[in-house]
């Protein structure tokens, strides 16, 4: 049985996943709980959320082996994924099942426990303790991480208004999502 204190980094999961089953469990118990909050906070609705959170995994198994470590941290690859399942699905009005159906998945059942379990996730996510974290980050952080993770803008956009290259933008993302994880986590 996979386990989520497996010592490997997401990067070498991905790329075992061919030929250890247990390393993608490992990379989506890592994962699954994010990836699901962030479809829960912008669908609003419980099983669309666990739909597109299912999809998006099946899609990453699908394609670990494509995974490229030097082009993007595997966190970022999967986010990919997922805002591109929620942007397919936003535009057909609907949640497509395609990877999931290709990999013979079941589709998912929510009962009242797992419907909960999401409700927890978009309020851990609204938590005002987060937006204090955030205000407490240097300005050029702050703006960066606002402008990417909560307006969901690309890093060219936000390299524009900032007057620097999307490389810069990146770095202060980074910087300030490790920031905020300390931040909470200390707290």
């Amino acid at each position: 049985m996979a386990d989520a204190t497996d010592p490997r980094d997401d990067a070498e999961l991905l790329e075992r996943t061919g030929s250890d089953p247990d390393a993608f469990a490992v990379f989506y118990r890592r994962h699954v709980d994010a990836v699901l909050a962030y479809f829960a906070v912008r669908v609003r609705d419980p099983e669309a959320a666990a739909d597109l959170m299912a999809e998006t995994f099946a899609a990453a198994l699908a394609s670990a082996r494509r995974y490229r470590r030097r082009e993007a941290p595997a966190a970022a690859w999967l986010f990919a994924i997922a805002r591109n399942k929620l942007t397919d699905s936003i535009r057909r009005g609907r949640v497509e099942n395609a990877a999931r159906w290709r990999l013979g998945f079941e589709p998912l059942a929510l009962d009242d426990d797992d419907i909960q379990r999401v409700t927890e996730l978009v309020d851990a996510a609204r938590e005002p303790r987060a937006t204090a974290f955030l205000e407490r980050l240097p300005a050029d952080q702050r703006d960066a991480v606002r402008a990417r993770v909560l307006d969901e803008r690309d890093y060219e956009d936000i390299a524009h208004e900032l007057r620097c290259s999307k490389w810069v933008v990146r770095q202060r993302v980074s910087r300030g999502l490790r920031a905020l994880r300390t931040g909470m986590e200390e707290a």
